[in-house]
């Protein structure tokens, strides 16, 4: 396809722009030093457009609108309940998990897990962490990142991977969460702009320049297959999207671990300013899901009329900005760098919040500032030296981490035709167990370390059985199972196997240090009438399309 002239000085103006306000609002007045609470959470001082613009510029990335598209072309409309579903999960999130969060000072979601249940857990789930959002999340996005810019711009495809790594490193690597949060207002305004231009630009040709309406008709006539959102067995994509489990089964279990308790996700809605301008935030986020397919589905779904033989699917949202005209390609192709370079800043800032604060520190017995802000002045003034060096500490975990990321993408992703099938798969073998354990922490006191550490090894090792394939030795009738239902079933194993393990071994005394009694789930009349309105349309979007 290749950029014209006024594409590239487009993202070239662009790029610089980004670049620039990151490090402008992320700046510290008077020469003051970034301490760990500065770097790893926005100084605790998040506003709720901030926190909403954030969350989905986080979520919302290469693996969401290349991957997504993707699955659009191959599965259908289908696909966008992992979107719809997301705006309901992040309403009883607001409702129900930040009060207990920030109530109790949570910083990191490992922390959360040695003040609930003890510190084995908390090393556990840390390591692990690490380990998926470096060599799932991290080489996903910067894969089909590459991708896209391969396809769209002819740049190879290596060198764009590199490139597109070496931009977000840069980009948070001085102001952290704070450089993220505070630009991604601008990041989502663009990413949404440009999602719904291609996708109108796209519908109209459908239509044969006969408007945006009359090529969603086209589509529904001319594919009605793809608009199925309740798939039956035998549907192309039902083991991907099993019937009726994406509204009650499994896909339940995703989205709880992913919205309520991802660090990188969570981390945005920890750094607020107060419990009503998180929720606030959280509100905001939920609207934009419902409006995500439109930006990631669409072109999916217009790809299988306008180039029906793509291989792979992957291929689909590249191959729709073809027909957006020289400019506003770069516009759109900006968007799209945008997401990538905004996501991939989110996870990157992450890992280094998780190694520094919850290992890191750690093993050195380290208290840092983002932990304890209750200190002396005389105490404070003797702690920077400490503070600077977690902040250097988290900066070289980023860039290790982003070189880790770079060089596993090609041999895991190399070979797939859907990427975001990558993600949901292997990031299901852990889901069940993260769900059980923090469930079991927020609404049961009896939960002990034990039934904890016994979810997570039960997650991984019935998800394992479950997956291992025939021909290697495991179970044809297993293998069979749909992965989302294979979540619910080892949720439920998990969480059996979790509560008998607290009732055999309760935890130590005073193991558990999280103030729940105290929590009110209380919300705003504002928040209910947003969540009635989301529901509301969730359920009208639902109907028309049974």
């Amino acid at each position: 396809m290749g950029l014209a002239q006024i594409d590239v000085i487009v993202i070239v103006i662009y790029a610089i722009f980004i670049f620039g306000l990151a490090q402008y609002v992320s700046r510290e007045k008077g020469g003051k030093a970034k301490d760990s609470s500065d770097y790893f959470l926005a100084s605790k001082n998040l506003p709720w457009w901030a926190i909403g613009a954030s969350l989905i510029a986080a979520n919302i990335s290469a693996e969401q609108i290349v991957g997504m598209s993707g699955s659009g072309y191959r599965l259908g409309l289908a696909i966008a309940s992992y979107e719809w579903m997301a705006a309901i999960t992040l309403l009883i999130v607001g409702k129900y998990f930040l009060p207990i969060f920030l109530k109790n000072g949570i910083y990191t979601m490992p922390q959360f897990l040695e003040q609930r249940y003890g510190p084995n857990i908390r090393t556990i789930m840390a390591v692990f962490w690490l380990g998926l959002y470096i060599f799932v999340n991290l080489t996903s996005i910067l894969w089909l990142g590459s991708i896209a810019v391969n396809q769209v711009a002819g740049v190879d495809q290596m060198v764009a991977l590199f490139a597109l790594g070496g931009f977000a490193l840069l980009y948070q690597l001085y102001g952290g969460l704070k450089a993220v949060a505070m630009t991604d207002i601008v990041q989502v305004t663009l990413l949404v702009t440009g999602g719904l231009i291609i996708s109108g630009l796209t519908l109209n040709e459908v239509s044969g320049g006969q408007g945006i309406w009359a090529g969603f008709t086209t589509l529904l006539d001319q594919t009605p297959e793809k608009f199925n959102m309740i798939l039956e067995p035998g549907d192309i994509g039902y083991n991907e999207l099993p019937g009726i489990a994406v509204l009650i089964g499994g896909m339940w279990i995703a989205n709880l671990s992913y919205w309520g308790f991802n660090q990188y996700i969570i981390q945005r809605a920890l750094a607020a300013k107060n419990l009503k301008e998180a929720q606030k935030g959280i509100v905001f986020a939920a609207f934009l899901k419902l409006l995500m397919p439109l930006v990631v589905v669409v072109p999916g779904l217009a790809a299988v009329i306008l180039a029906p033989s793509l291989d792979p699917a992957d291929q689909a949202y590249p191959t729709m900005m073809r027909y957006l005209p020289s400019g506003l390609l770069g516009l759109v192709f900006a968007a799209l760098m945008a997401a990538v370079v905004a996501s991939t800043a989110s996870k990157i800032n992450s890992v280094a919040t998780i190694f520094t604060l919850d290992l890191y520190a750690k093993y050195k017995g380290i208290e840092s500032k983002a932990e304890d802000e209750h200190g002396t002045e005389a105490e404070e003034a003797t702690r920077m030296t400490t503070e600077r060096h977690l902040v250097l500490v988290g900066r070289i975990t980023a860039a290790v981490a982003t070189v880790m990321a770079l060089f596993a993408a090609r041999p895991l992703l190399g070979s797939l035709d859907q990427a975001f099938q990558f993600i949901q798969e292997f990031s299901g073998f852990i889901t069940p167990g993260i769900t059980v354990i923090f469930l079991l922490g927020l609404f049961w006191k009896r939960a002990s370390e034990a039934g904890a550490i016994a979810a997570a090894i039960a997650s991984i090792a019935f998800s394992f059985i479950f997956w291992f394939p025939a021909d290697m030795g495991g179970s044809a009738a297993l293998n069979a199972i749909p992965f989302i239902n294979r979540m619910m079933w080892v949720f439920f194993i998990a969480l059996g196997l979790a509560i008998l393990f607290s009732l055999w071994k309760p935890g130590a005394a005073g193991s558990d240090r999280i103030d729940t009694g105290s929590v009110s789930y209380a919300t705003s009349g504002s928040f209910n009438a947003a969540a009635i309105a989301v529901v509301g349309i969730l359920v009208a979007l639902y109907a028309s399309m049974w």
